[in-house]
């Protein structure tokens, strides 16, 4: 309880703004479908979004260390505000796109300051505790963000969207108020892609993967929900159910990859993830209770990817690059997740709602090939670091996590 209230500003503030995030997207889609976007437009809007996430995960650091961790917050969450509030001033698919430039700025930019100030506050004897805490607070805000869509779709559009602003302004409130003194600023870290593939290619490439899988999935799961016949509040359950299976899976998924060769966790994970495409597809005609069970399925396979291949890649690493390591792999995620929204969408387009599952399972398994072949060029070590959930915030988030993933 002393831990929960010491850090229940950064947790408090961290909800808010996972509930006013996770709305945005699944409410851009559905509303925008009803204002007559196409498919490609609403793809758009996701692609955009993850540009303006990596623009934020770049500049945050950089702003923190100019204005101090408070104000770089509330630039943040300005920006985040306006970028939902601007919506329903113009209906215009161009426009939006712009928009979530803004809030995907926010997302990464705000998660980039509370995980700094988290970074300074944690100490050994917490740190595990206050992680604990925090993946609950993450995991549990994008749940309930989820769920809230079948009511926010009800609404009248521009009030839907001016819930989700006032969440985002509140999300300033904990912090702003907060009397605990601001930490020192960290240094940002060197932006090394080339890092990661020299520590594991199969890393990264498992990495592309997961975020094709989510980033397809979050954006533009609702497109597919509304093809196969989900009403709003369904959609929001079907989104909820991936993220749902995806919490769960962290404990079996973490087991195993401290207890077996963690290539071939990737590579069991991936033909796992090739099956449940293949049953949400067929399970689109057999009712609502198949298609959710599918989703959940679906987030069970797929989730725990990026944890796992980030785990692999950091058993290759030294303590002095595991930050830079961390911050390379979200690069890699943040690349995956700019295309995969619009391309996905272009393909449902042309070819019909299972071709989100078919081009994701295709993903898989290019990803089960290249994991078997990896084998073959490189012996497993037998020292590994401890399974580590690895949220995908900020690229300083190999600072928090950097001592849990030393024995």
């Amino acid at each position: 309880m002393r831990l929960l209230i010491s850090f229940a500003a950064l947790f408090l503030s961290a909800l808010l703004l996972q509930l006013s995030s996770g709305g945005v997207g699944p409410l851009d889609a559905l509303t925008g479908l009803e204002a007559g976007f196409s498919r490609g437009d609403v793809g758009f809007l996701g692609s955009m979004h993850f540009l303006g996430f990596f623009i934020g995960c770049w500049w945050a650091p950089r702003l923190m260390g100019t204005v101090g961790h408070s104000r770089a917050f509330a630039v943040f969450t300005a920006m985040g505000a306006i970028g939902i509030a601007g919506h329903i001033l113009i209906f215009d698919a161009t426009v939006w796109a712009f928009l979530r430039i803004g809030s995907g700025i926010c997302i990464a930019g705000c998660y980039t300051v509370i995980e700094s100030w988290l970074q300074a506050k944690v100490t050994n004897e917490n740190r595990g505790r206050a992680m604990g805490t925090y993946r609950v607070v993450d995991m549990g805000g994008s749940l309930v963000a989820q769920l809230m869509i079948g009511s926010l779709a009800s609404l009248e559009t521009y009030v839907a969207y001016n819930l989700l602003t006032i969440l985002c302004c509140a999300s300033l409130l904990p912090l702003a108020l907060t009397r605990v003194p601001q930490p020192e600023t960290p240094a940002a870290p060197r932006l090394r892609p080339r890092l990661a593939w020299q520590m594991s290619p199969l890393a990264v490439a498992a990495v592309l993967v997961a975020a094709l899988s989510s980033a397809s999935f979050r954006m533009v799961g609702p497109i597919y929900g509304q093809e196969v016949g989900l009403a709003a509040s369904q959609i929001g359950l079907f989104l909820a159910a991936f993220v749902a299976g995806g919490a769960i899976a962290q404990y079996p998924a973490g087991w195993l990859a401290d207890k077996y060769d963690r290539r071939w966790v990737l590579v069991w994970l991936s033909v796992a993830s090739v099956a449940s495409c293949a049953i949400t597809v067929a399970s689109s005609g057999i009712g609502t209770v198949g298609i959710m069970a599918a989703a959940a399925f679906f987030g069970f396979t797929t989730f725990p990817i990026y944890s796992v291949a980030a785990s692999h890649a950091h058993d290759f690493a030294t303590s002095d690059e595991r930050v830079e390591l961390s911050a390379a792999l979200m690069f890699f995620y943040a690349a995956g997740a700019i295309a995969a929204p619009w391309l996905t969408s272009r393909l449902i387009d042309g070819f019909g709602p299972e071709a989100l599952f078919i081009f994701i399972s295709a993903g898989h398994l290019l990803l089960v090939v290249f994991g078997l072949g990896r084998m073959k060029v490189r012996e497993t070590r037998d020292e590994r670091t401890p399974y580590v959930y690895a949220p995908r915030t900020s690229f300083i988030i190999g600072r928090l996590l950097g001592k849990s993933r030393e024995r």
